[in-house]
């Protein structure tokens, strides 16, 4: 008969704070250490760990029980919300949605595992590139570089082609017949090539502008429905611009590149992007309003 294992040499649980306590998958001694909280959200906390080995990186997604709801309404809530999220998921990677694979679910303790999604978000590459630009013409208007991006501009190639696939992808979301719910560009992901995939639209990046280069991926679907109203739609398109508009000033300018990429992709966005036209202009009477 084997010998039991002393106790000492079971590690325990690190302490952590009641505030944000670990998911209890996470709480058992194989996972000591392997868990790194990524960020914190309103309806849940994202964790980069491991999935079935060491080597195979997974984002798991907690959504913790909430203290001011009723436990059983909290529970019903939140087990909704995770099966809604991951049947989104599916759905995505049967239409061809570039989106985080899913790995499993555990919906009593809501938790999501998927794919962890190797590379940094658009907003970050965007802003990159437009901190190189700057620091390129540090003598024009003050010593801030260009304000705008133009599309003829010299230069402009890499992130114009990083505009045209994020138009590409959320026409594919749309016409998957999924409205996000919370379209930013910190929502989207540039997943470098496969070794065995060129770049698209016959840019060739170097070694400056690389970064840019790769597959658009959606993530965080925690607010998304599956839904084919135009106005539903068009609301994503104005939150994703509005969002564009706020993080990128400087290349607010070629938002309108998006939009003509996801025309091209989508065949019913002539109708989308007519009532995008309705969104703005209730958008433009409440600030009006206040």
């Amino acid at each position: 008969m084997a010998t039991p294992e002393p106790a000492a040499a079971i590690q325990p649980p690190p302490p952590t704070d009641p505030e944000f306590p670990l998911p209890p998958i996470l709480q058992h001694p194989s996972a000591v250490g392997l868990a790194e909280l990524i960020t914190q959200g309103a309806e849940g906390r994202l964790y980069r760990t491991s999935w079935l080995t060491p080597t195979r990186l997974c984002a798991l997604k907690h959504r913790p029980s909430k203290p001011y709801r009723h436990p059983t309404l909290d529970a019903r809530l939140t087990r909704h919300r995770i099966l809604s999220e991951a049947r989104i998921l599916q759905k995505c990677r049967r239409e061809g949605v570039a989106v985080p694979a899913l790995y499993g679910i555990d919906e009593s303790q809501g938790v999501l595992s998927m794919e962890w999604v190797p590379g940094r978000p658009v907003r970050v590459e965007v802003n990159e590139f437009l901190r190189r630009r700057a620091e390129k013409y540090p003598h024009s208007d003050g010593g801030r570089g260009k304000e705008e991006v133009t599309r003829d501009e010299e230069g402009a190639a890499p992130l114009l082609g990083l505009m045209r696939r994020v138009g590409e992808a959320v026409g594919k979301l749309h016409k998957a017949g999924i409205v996000h719910g919370d379209l930013t560009t910190s929502n989207m992901m540039v997943r470098p090539w496969e070794k065995d995939k060129g770049p698209v639209n016959g840019h060739q990046a170097d070694e400056e502008d690389y970064s840019l280069e790769g597959e658009i991926v959606i993530i965080d679907f925690g607010l998304a429905s599956q839904g084919s109203a135009d106005e539903d739609r068009a609301v994503d398109l104005y939150v994703l611009e509005r969002a564009f508009g706020s993080t990128h000033p400087r290349a607010e300018a070629l938002f309108t590149v998006v939009l003509e990429a996801y025309k091209d992709t989508f065949k019913a966005a002539p109708v989308v992007l007519k009532k995008l036209e309705d969104v703005r202009m209730r958008g433009r009477k409440r600030s009006m309003l206040g």
